[in-house]
């Protein structure tokens, strides 16, 4: 099939390309390289630097006949979504919009998207939040992911445009930007392994659900293969405090590093964990990595990258 994934020079992206290329798929890869790398792009991967938001998606979309469309681009800061919502809207839904206008002018027969478990339920009423969990997002971002799941209802009523949704935990593992505010398992695997001092936001007893990225690319390969439309939770359902996170890391770059606490982030989510019931019973996936292996695969990837750089 020929595949589009946006955002495929990005972290996550980037990984579920290479899945797709492997599986012997013709891909294309959108991006405008704002928080993307090229060293992250697959070489036999046709790469196209563009703004998903521009006109010329249209041409692309003329020109390369997709089959599937697989969206992982976005703006993907809840601060910055907080401080720019306007900013924040352009990227995730306009630019949305307009995939979803070119995928039904030309013919695309399923669109992957990329949304946020832990953004669009906000605070749970239950743990673990199942996908019936009521959406009460906390951010402009999880505003935006939820608006954007409903544009897709939208398009598969009247464009018969089929669709699946895959509503992500927290995901971590190789190529994961360390330089941002997301991301925490790789800002602290960089500050350790560098020679500085993590910093805990507030109390570090706030937890998520941390799933490792190969992980999730094959919650993509089966939505590939998926028939039906449908939304699904991609997480473990197993939460992790920040503290035990830092203390994992420590121990694994043998930093030796003394736990330090900040000041706590206003608004910031005390819990988040994920059902996965729906994924496994409907998709057939389960996550397969542990925590502890995860955290060792993520650790090597930087210890090697810093050898490099």
């Amino acid at each position: 099939m020929k595949i589009l994934v946006t955002g495929g020079a990005g972290f996550i992206g980037s990984h579920v390309a290479d899945a797709f290329i492997e599986q012997g798929h013709d891909v294309v890869i959108v991006d405008n390289l704002s928080m993307g790398n090229m060293e992250n792009v697959n070489p036999r991967a046709r790469f196209v630097k563009l703004n998903i938001q521009e006109p010329q998606i249209f041409d692309l979309f003329e020109q390369e006949k997709f089959d599937v469309v697989d969206h992982h681009a976005a703006q993907m800061d809840v601060r910055l979504s907080v401080a720019d919502p306007i900013f924040d809207a352009t990227n995730n839904i306009l630019g949305t919009i307009n995939l979803l206008q070119a995928a039904v002018k030309h013919g695309v027969k399923k669109f992957i998207f990329i949304s946020s478990g832990g953004a669009i339920y906000g605070e749970h009423d239950y743990f673990p939040a199942d996908e019936e969990h009521p959406t009460k997002p906390l951010s402009p971002y999880g505003i935006t992911k939820l608006a954007c799941e409903k544009y897709l209802y939208f398009y598969h009523h009247v464009y018969q445009l089929n669709f699946v949704i895959l509503r992500y935990a927290n995901i971590y593992g190789p190529r994961q930007n360390p330089k941002g505010e997301a991301g925490v398992i790789a800002i602290f695997a960089s500050r350790l392994l560098t020679g500085g001092q993590p910093m805990i936001n507030g109390n570090g007893l706030q937890t998520r659900d941390y799933v490792y990225v190969g992980d999730v690319v094959r919650a993509n390969l089966k939505a590939l293969d998926y028939k039906g439309n449908d939304y699904f939770n991609i997480g473990t359902g197993i939460e992790t405090d920040v503290n035990e996170l830092f203390h994992q890391i420590n121990h694994l770059t043998n930093a030796n590093a003394k736990e330090a606490h900040g000041p706590a982030q206003p608004g910031e989510q005390l819990r988040s964990v994920l059902n996965n019931h729906k994924a496994k019973t409907i998709l057939g996936w389960t996550p397969q990595v542990s925590l502890k292996e995860g955290l060792a695969n993520t650790v090597e990837f930087f210890r090697n990258y810093f050898k490099t750089k």
